[in-house]
């Protein structure tokens, strides 16, 4: 029997590698179509302005401080890290599928959706891994729009989305056994109190009107990941924190955005007595401009005598052998989706001619 073609798509926004101008122009114009018109309305003749501005003032900025965006290079040692971890499977659906691992991005080549424009010609199937573990209009959302956009009706047997990752107790099990692995416990046991940051992008609360927002933000999604995580660590045997606290980047577009920001969790720690912090950013499965820039140096302004940043799970192999568990996962519902569909064929074709 003939295999069937899959490819996997490790797909997540995409920062420029190379900082020049002439790099960050495009993306930011998609960013603001792709995500700022959702929460705002921008005039088309807007669009460009807004970007631009924001290009020259992220270019001005990075360059005055030497930072170059490690999100792309990282995703593309994770995608590396999961082809390896397929390629070493013996799960029975490899009998029946081959799977080809690529790259893709939201804001920087390669683009997700011409991505795909190609892979629905070429392969029987597509499995979209969005590297963000809440789902929200403005992460995995991007993905499932362009799915749609391209597959239409057929999206439904030829493409799976990974999506609730953030609800997998493994996930959390990696997440902890990953955060108490880096802690300096060195230093943190000569302090009297330690807290942890656990950062994770903010969502929209409400809107310019005050009223709930029209696009689905992941608001209640993102308090129980943190619960979850905040639960799991506490009550971990190892556990080396006196608190744990949710730190939230916000925009400043659109209207009210979590009230957990990262300034307030250091504020608090700093107000009630304690002497280290540690942050974390869980909320992303890659460190990007977000985390080792302005999380990072959100800490370092801090007046808390000691701080430790730990860094997103980034190339861990232990995370790579999890998400290729969740992808074979996927994997195989949609080889017998498309069985399903399939066996139905002949059925529908002979209810036709009767």
């Amino acid at each position: 029997m003939k295999k069937k073609k899959y490819a996997v798509v490790i797909a997540t926004y995409g920062e420029v590698e190379k900082l020049t101008l002439r790099n960050l122009w495009p993306s930011s114009r998609r960013i603001v179509k792709v995500i700022t018109r959702q929460i705002v309305k921008v005039p088309k003749l807007l669009i460009y302005f807004i970007a631009d501005y924001r290009s020259t003032r992220h270019y001005i900025d990075w360059r005055l401080h030497n930072y170059e965006s490690t999100l792309v290079s990282t995703n593309r040692i994770q995608t590396g890290l999961v082809a390896s971890r397929l390629r070493q499977s013996e799960h029975p659906v490899f009998s029946r599928v081959e799977a080809d691992v690529m790259e893709a991005y939201f804001f920087v080549p390669p683009y997700l959706e011409e991505t795909l424009q190609h892979l629905e010609k070429e392969y029987d199937g597509v499995i979209v891994v969005p590297m963000i573990p809440v789902e929200s209009a403005f992460s995995c959302g991007v993905a499932c729009q362009m799915v749609s956009d391209v597959y239409g009706d057929h999206r439904f047997e030829n493409v799976r989305v990974l999506n609730k990752l953030w609800q997998d107790p493994e996930l959390h099990r990696l997440y902890t056994d990953y955060l108490f692995q880096r802690v300096d416990r060195g230093y943190i046991q000569k302090c009297s109190k330690t807290g942890l940051v656990l950062v994770i992008h903010g969502t929209l609360v409400r809107d310019r009107a005050g009223n709930p927002p029209k696009v689905f933000t992941g608001l209640d999604e993102t308090s129980a990941f943190f619960h979850f995580m905040k639960e799991r660590i506490m009550g971990d045997k190892r556990n080396v924190f006196d608190g744990v606290k949710q730190g939230c980047m916000n925009h400043s577009a659109g209207g009210e955005w979590t009230s957990d920001t990262i300034e307030k969790a250091l504020d608090e720690f700093h107000e009630e007595g304690y002497d280290s912090v540690v942050m974390f950013p869980y909320g992303f499965f890659a460190d990007n401009s977000e985390t080792e820039y302005e999380a990072q140096t959100l800490l370092e302004k801090s007046p808390i005598p000691y701080k430790q940043y730990i860094r997103c799970i980034n190339g861990s192999p232990d995370f790579a052998t999890w998400l290729s568990g969740r992808i074979i996962d996927e994997l195989e519902l949609l080889s017998n989706l498309q069985k399903t569909f399939e066996q139905l064929e002949p059925t529908q074709e002979l209810s036709v001619h009767d």
